[in-house]
């Protein structure tokens, strides 16, 4: 698909939130997708965007403030993808309807994420577990189909792992994260709780980040995913920053590497050769620092306008083989414009069923 191409209407749904901002941000200028419909809470339904949308960051896009809001039923959105930036809480139900109704939904949120037919994708780790829509839509009788996203830490830490894993086989994952307060929403966290403060605690977080890499980084076969056999065992912080999520791993492998042949595994990585090219996709996905204090949140989560995870701080571990620290953009490569490279990936391969 080429710029000269007219762009595919697209539909948010969650849209007035703030990944459904960021959503409408990513895409603003897209030269695939057009956001043509904006969906929200039956209390925002028939409004112009602007006027219930408290927007956080930047302008918003004009095209997209003169939108009327509809509710979130397929019957009053015709966009044939759209983006979900639905909360957990009432994301399972929305998403399926559209499904069924023949949509394409990219979703962020973790209702579906974890089901044997339903891909958890990161396009540069497990592309090919797109295959699993087939399966989706002949089990379940959908003519659209949902494909999700992960958590926001999960994407960071599997990003980082990918590589390492391929080429040495990872048996046992320590992680720690340190995860931003952008990633609990707007207005997220009470200043009087994390200012000067560590929360050692984000409901449903941990358990997400001791499932999810094992299924992206499993194996497509025979229309399943095999999940990837190793162990996780996962500490979830909240800090004091405002976007960027770090995650401190430990890993155990199959065969032990050296230090030189982990580093040059990492340098090289670019991922699936099919997401190259497309609009979101950066030119690094993975970029590797040999500095010791590198990465850092303030300085590189917009690396590769937010899309690149960045690797360093990479050592012997005393009980595990290998130590280092992976930081990626939350709201970016975590969220949203993680599902916008999932629809590009889509419309690439021919799979979203659109022209």
């Amino acid at each position: 698909m080429t710029a000269e191409v007219t762009p595919i209407r697209v539909a948010i749904l969650g849209a007035t939130g703030a990944v459904g901002q960021t959503f409408i941000r990513l895409l603003a200028g897209h030269p695939w997708f057009q956001v043509a419909e904006v969906a929200a809470s039956d209390r925002s339904a028939g409004k112009r965007y602007a006027d219930v949308a408290r927007w956080i960051e930047g302008d918003m896009p004009p095209e997209v403030a003169a939108l009327t809001v509809t509710t979130c039923d397929p019957s009053a959105v015709t966009s044939p993808i759209v983006f979900s930036a639905l909360d957990s809480a009432v994301a399972g139900e929305v998403e399926g309807a559209f499904a069924a109704a023949g949509r394409l939904v990219l979703s962020n949120a973790k209702n579906y994420r974890m089901d044997a037919d339903v891909p958890l994708v990161i396009p540069e780790v497990n592309a090919d577990h797109l295959a699993l829509l087939d399966v989706q839509r002949a089990r379940r009788g959908w003519s659209g189909g949902i494909v999700t996203n992960a958590n926001c830490a999960a994407t960071m830490a599997a990003m980082a792992l990918a590589p390492l894993h391929a080429a040495f086989g990872a048996r046992r994952v320590f992680v720690a994260t340190m995860q931003a307060v952008s990633g609990a929403g707007y207005p997220g966290v009470p200043s009087l709780d994390i200012l000067g403060n560590v929360i050692p605690f984000i409901g449903d977080e941990e358990p997400k980040l001791e499932r999810e890499m094992q299924k992206m980084l499993g194996r497509f076969e025979q229309g399943a995913v095999v999940q990837a056999p190793f162990a996780v065992s996962a500490h979830a912080n909240r800090v004091a920053v405002e976007n960027g999520h770090t995650v401190c791993l430990s890993v155990e492998f199959d065969r032990a590497p050296s230090l030189d042949e982990a580093a040059q595994v990492l340098r090289d990585w670019r991922g699936a050769g099919v997401v190259r090219g497309l609009p979101s996709a950066p030119e690094v996905p993975l970029h590797f620092f040999e500095n010791d204090d590198r990465p850092q949140p303030r300085r590189d989560a917009l690396r590769g306008h937010g899309m690149t995870v960045s690797v360093g701080r990479l050592r012997p571990d005393p009980l595990f083989h290998l130590k280092f620290v992976a930081m990626g953009h939350n709201t970016i490569r975590g969220a949203a414009g993680g599902s916008i490279l999932n629809a590009e990936l889509l419309v690439a391969t021919g799979r979203a069923g659109v022209a």
